[in-house]
């Protein structure tokens, strides 16, 4: 085998390949062997319709979302009823219909995100 296709990459937030800055919140991108993870830090009184969709146009996010929270607390509420509150710990799926999230509690929430990262904020 050619030592290209042995080759181990590591890569850190601390040093990502893009930045999604919105009021109360990041997200940051890298890159890594053709996926693309996100990590969502948003400050306590963050919110997706608030602080991210005017600045692309929506009321709602219809991106799909797999993930896991590393921190703190934060609600996805799907236009037709469903609510879930999401805590560390948790793995999850938003189907890309469209929903609204905000933070719970006055903790930041800390999620990474491998389904989704390439669209979300855009």
């Amino acid at each position: 085998m050619s030592p290209e296709k042995l080759a181990v990459v590591l890569r850190h937030f601390e040093q990502p390949d893009e930045v999604r800055e919105m009021v109360k919140g990041r997200f940051e991108v890298v890159r890594l062997g053709g996926t693309t993870i996100g990590r969502a830090t948003y400050e306590p009184g963050w919110r997706w319709s608030e602080h991210v969709g005017p600045g692309v146009g929506q009321t709602r996010c219809g991106v799909a979302h797999v993930g896991l929270v590393v921190s703190g607390a934060a609600t996805a509420a799907l236009d037709g009823g469903a609510v879930i509150v999401m805590r560390a710990g948790d793995l999850f799926y938003v189907p890309p219909v469209p929903h609204d999230s905000w933070v719970v509690g006055d903790e930041p929430y800390v999620s990474l995100h491998f389904l989704g990262a390439e669209q979300y904020a855009r």
